[in-house]
């Protein structure tokens, strides 16, 4: 218990408790969003610029239902299919909220809404070279997460299944090894359906993981946020813990020699 009460992770040098980032998009409400995400204990969420009221005090705001003195806004390119799209989307929020630490994710096509690596990768440096410090939606692609981290990412964070899908982790083969040769964190970024999946991206040694409809399309939007709180904690105690190894074969909890 005392491990896990200390187990902080940081990025761009913040530090935050909780490993679980959430959404503000497709609940009923924002009443609904602020009552997930202080259920999931969250301390980070993502707000998508060109869709979420962060500004407009005319319309309902955000800002009234999740407060961002408590809680970091990071505000993402959600929408953005070309490099000058997101980077121009994110100049315009840091206009709006001084925000620097921020998302990027840049699309390659509406169907499967996959990352264009290519603009994502020309993004990524335009934005570090204007101090922003990018946390980046990507591929679940060891060699792309390292061009992007040498590109100044602060953070990776490869699909783990197509956006919105809820298919849960694809291919952990690729996400462990992201893990491995990253040196600065990975969150698995999409695809999360239910909490074993959230779990699952823990135990491969991921240091969080971000989701949105999962939570917001659940039967009980807030029962589900704590359920992710859960599973994302006992992942990461799980991984910590270290599993125990493979076996082709059935082996016996108690030693069969000796028997009476």
């Amino acid at each position: 218990m005392t491990l896990q009460a200390n187990d902080s992770w940081t990025v761009a040098g913040q530090t935050f408790s909780s490993r679980l980032i959430v959404g503000t998009g497709k609940y009923k409400d924002f009443a609904e969003n602020a009552s997930a995400l202080e259920a999931s204990g969250a301390e980070i969420v993502t707000v998508a610029v060109r869709r979420v009221n962060v500004s407009d005090p005319n319309a309902p705001m955000l800002t009234d239902f999740i407060d961002p003195k408590k809680v970091t806004y990071l505000p993402n390119t959600a929408g953005c299919f070309t490099g000058e799209e997101a980077i121009r989307t994110l100049r315009l929020a840091r206009e709006a909220g001084g925000w620097e630490l921020v998302k990027l994710e840049v699309l390659g096509e509406a169907k499967t809404l996959y990352p264009d690596m290519h603009e994502t990768l020309r993004a990524t440096e335009t934005l570090a070279k204007e101090g922003f410090k990018p946390m980046v939606y990507c591929v679940d692609d060891p060699i792309a997460a390292k061009r992007l981290e040498d590109a100044g990412a602060v953070a990776i964070m490869p699909l783990g299944a197509p956006i919105g899908s809820g298919l849960g982790i694809q291919n952990r083969v690729t996400i462990r090894l992201i893990v491995e040769g990253a040196n600065v964190p990975v969150l698995v970024d999409a695809g999360v359906g239910t909490a074993s999946d959230a779990a699952i991206a823990m135990e491969l040694g991921c240091d969080g993981v971000l989701m949105n409809t999962a939570i917001a399309e659940a039967k009980q939007p807030v029962q589900m946020a704590r359920a992710m709180k859960l599973a994302v904690e006992a992942g990461r105690a799980a991984y910590l813990a270290g599993r125990m190894g493979r076996r082709k074969y059935a082996d016996p909890s108690s030693p069969l020699a000796g028997l009476i």
